[in-house]
């Protein structure tokens, strides 16, 4: 009976076989697919990738700066030119892969598509910067400000308030990192009467210095111990760039700016500034100028330099030579009591030849030679 009916059914069962064997295959073949598609499984804690080769100080110190935050603080950098390798191994690509993309933690800026600079990526801040980004830079704008707090509860335990560290990374950049910026991309100083940035600290030359030369080893080892000595270097730099302007910078700005809304009560016009003690002025006086909408109003700023009084004119740039008002010339070149017979002030000290700055013994003295000078008209 058995035999009599199977006939009927072999066809229904060879259609059936098929159909199993068919599901099989393609649930091997999507399992293949999803191992291939699935990331490999990184390590922890996440490992910071880099080119190998000769380093540059930009992602020597991006490297650097990245190490500063908790969670790649003990990371281990990799060092290579294999994209593959790099993308599987790495949480964080710095300078390497011709690839910028902050979602997937790509800061590469060799690539002919990329335009970006400080402003382009932080556009709330006002001042311009048109310095094509460097890696440094890159994982400085959107890890600068972490990075520096970071910095300053390690060292000082101390932590800026949303205003100061706004100033504060806004200066770092300024006077630290756009100058890897510049030099890492080649760009000229001068382009007109003005620099476009400053050379403050000449690191990219030390950094370079600290690859291994022609002559010697080009091992791996080897140039893995001088990247990680080239970031000791570094990074010894940025932290004291770091502590410089948060405890001293920032400090010297309020002193300024006390200065300034106090002006009025010093002399009528605002042209003179009192500050009770020496701190660097200029720079911040220029910003703070803007701010309170007084451009160009201060003229003369009398200061304590610790044993005695000082009369400075306010120059017309931070760098000039020239000022907005500088003291008298028949007093110039002067000193103590023929100065103070002719200008009819008791405990001058000195006038300089050039006029831009004087001397007195008391503050009182200062104060008077200041206003002396605002109110005298030369012929």
């Amino acid at each position: 009976m058995v035999t009599r009916f199977l006939p009927r059914f072999l066809p229904k069962l060879h259609k059936e076989f098929l159909r199993v064997n068919q599901l099989r295959q393609y649930q091997s073949n999507m399992s293949e697919v999803s191992e291939e598609s699935t990331p490999a499984k990184r390590s922890t804690p996440p490992t910071i990738g880099t080119h190998n080769g000769t380093f540059h100080c930009d992602e020597v110190v991006a490297c650097f700066m990245l190490k500063q935050l908790p969670e790649y603080e003990n990371s281990e950098i990799f060092r290579s030119r294999d994209d593959k390798a790099l993308r599987e191994k790495c949480e964080i690509i710095v300078d390497v892969g011709s690839e910028f993309d902050h979602g997937k933690k790509w800061y590469d800026h060799h690539q002919l598509t990329f335009k970006d600079t400080f402003s382009t990526l932080r556009p709330e801040f006002e001042e311009k910067f048109d310095i094509r980004l460097s890696s440094a830079g890159l994982v400085y704008c959107y890890y600068g400000e972490r990075v520096i707090q970071s910095i300053l509860q390690r060292e000082r335990n101390l932590q800026l308030s949303p205003q100061n560290l706004k100033l504060a990374f806004l200066q770092i950049y300024r006077n630290f990192i756009s100058e890897l910026d510049a030099i890492d991309n080649g760009v000229p100083m001068f382009e007109g009467g003005e620099p476009r940035y400053k050379i403050s600290t000449h690191l990219s030359a030390r950094v370079g210095k600290l690859n291994p030369s022609w002559q010697e080893s080009n091992r791996s080892a080897d140039q893995d111990q001088r990247f990680h000595q080239a970031m000791a270097v570094a990074g010894k730099e940025l932290v004291e760039n770091v502590l410089e302007v948060a405890c001293s910078w920032i400090a010297a700005r309020d002193h300024v700016r006390a200065a300034l809304e106090q002006a009025k009560t010093v002399y009528p016009s605002g042209e003179i500034l009192l500050l009770d003690k020496f701190c660097p002025w200029k720079a911040h006086l220029v910003d703070l100028e803007k701010e309170y909408q007084v451009e160009g109003v201060p003229k003369l700023v009398v200061f304590n330099d610790g044993s005695s009084w000082r009369v400075a004119g306010v120059p017309l740039t931070p760098s000039s030579f020239v000022g907005r008002k500088f003291l008298p010339t028949p007093w110039r070149g002067l000193r103590d009591d023929e100065l103070s017979e002719l200008a009819g002030i008791k405990d001058l000290v000195f006038v300089h030849h050039t006029g831009f700055i004087g001397g007195a013994k008391t503050q009182e003295a200062a104060l008077a030679m200041a206003t002396k000078s605002i109110e005298f008209v030369e012929n």
